[in-house]
């Protein structure tokens, strides 16, 4: 077992079966979780919104997430996070299967 907030900053892979992964990502105030959008060719991601405020965006179409909300990103759909609050923001998402080896 491994709690979300003790896992550090930043994108960190949490465990990982043959059929998924877990992962939690801690972003500061206008970071993004990469440049520009980037698929899991392979992988739907599920994200969900534990802290802070997120402006997803997903196939091009943004949306604000705030502390609760959750998201699923079907395998091959272009997506970015950026932190669009004052404070930090922390998500914990699912692979399936794992997108990252």
């Amino acid at each position: 077992m491994t709690s979300v907030y003790r896992a550090g900053t930043g994108f960190k892979i949490l465990h990982t079966t043959p059929r998924s992964q877990s992962a939690s990502m801690t972003l500061d105030p206008g970071e993004s979780s990469s440049e520009k959008p980037n698929t899991h060719s392979e992988s739907d991601q599920v994200l969900i919104v534990l802290e802070g405020t997120l402006i997803a965006e997903i196939s091009g179409k943004r949306a604000e997430m705030s502390k609760g909300d959750a998201v699923t990103v079907p395998a091959g759909t272009p997506h970015k996070f950026t932190n669009a609050g004052t404070d930090r923001a922390v998500t914990f998402s699912v692979y399936s299967p794992p997108a990252y080896r």
